[in-house]
C-alpha cells in the first residue's frame, strides 16, 4: 500500500482515485473545484479544497510524506507547471505528471516532473490498434518496439500444442496466457494444446506480432 498526493480531480483525475481506491491506496485529492472534491470523497482517505500553485497551502499537505504525487490538471497548463515545480521544491519523492503534447512534457520534466502520462495520447493509440484489426482484443504497449497483445488464435495453429507450434523459437514471441471466457490460464506448458474458443496473450516486438497475426 502507497500513500499518493492526487492533484486535479477531473475526468482523468476522478477515474486515478477510483483505481487507486480499488487498489488499496491511501490517497489525499486536491481540487480548487468543490463539486470535484465531494465527487471522489467515497473513494479517497482525505480531501481538500485549494489551489496547489500556492506554495503555503502546498506546503501544508506535508508532500514529502507521501510516496507518489500525481498532478492530474489537464485543463491549465501554467497551473500544472507550477504545481510540478513546487512539489520538487517541496521534497516531493516522486512527482508523476499530466501532458497533453510534447512540449508540455518538456517543460514539466525540466520543472521536476520524474514521469509522464499521456492520457489522451496513450488512449488514441490503443484505440486505433484495437479497432484497426478484427484479431486485436486489447493491447498494452511496454516501449516503443515492444508490446502484449490479446489476440485471436490462427485457425491452422487450432488442435496443435504450443510445443509443436515452437512459437518462440520460430516467431521470437513469447506466449504468456490463454484466455476463455474472461478466465486466464498462466500455466503454460509445451503439451498446452490450442483451442477455438480461446484468445492468446502474446508479448514481442511489434513487427514480429503484426507479422504473425496479420495486424
Amino acid at each position: 500500500m502507497k500513500s499518493i498526493l492526487l492533484i486535479g480531480l477531473g475526468r482523468f483525475g476522478r477515474h486515478v482515485a477510483i483505481k487507486l481506491n480499488e487498489l488499496g491506496h491511501q490517497v489525499m485529492a486536491i481540487d480548487k473545484q468543490e463539486k470535484r472534491v465531494d465527487a471522489v470523497l467515497p473513494y479517497v482517505t482525505n480531501a481538500q479544497i485549494g489551489d496547489c500553485t500556492d506554495y503555503d497551502f502546498l506546503s501544508s499537505l506535508g508532500v514529502r510524506n507521501f510516496d507518489v504525487c500525481i498532478v492530474g490538471i489537464g485543463d491549465d497548463f501554467q497551473n500544472s507547471l507550477e504545481t510540478t515545480s513546487l512539489l520538487k521544491e517541496l521534497g516531493a519523492k516522486f512527482v508523476v505528471s499530466r501532458a497533453a503534447r510534447d512540449v508540455h512534457a518538456k517543460f514539466l520534466l525540466r520543472n521536476g516532473a520524474d514521469k509522464i502520462v499521456y492520457p489522451e495520447k496513450q488512449l488514441a493509440s490503443w484505440t486505433a490498434i484495437r479497432y484497426s484489426s478484427d484479431h486485436i482484443f486489447d493491447y498494452i504497449e511496454l516501449s516503443k518496439d515492444y508490446a502484449i497483445f490479446e489476440v485471436s488464435i490462427p485457425e491452422n495453429w487450432f488442435g496443435k500444442t504450443i510445443g509443436e507450434l515452437d512459437i518462440r523459437k520460430k516467431h521470437n514471441i513469447t506466449v504468456m496466457a490463454l484466455k476463455q471466457d474472461g478466465k486466464m490460464d498462466l500455466e503454460i506448458t509445451p503439451e498446452r494444446q490450442l483451442q477455438p474458443n480461446e484468445t492468446m496473450l502474446v508479448l514481442g516486438r511489434n513487427r514480429d506480432i503484426q507479422k504473425v497475426f496479420h495486424i
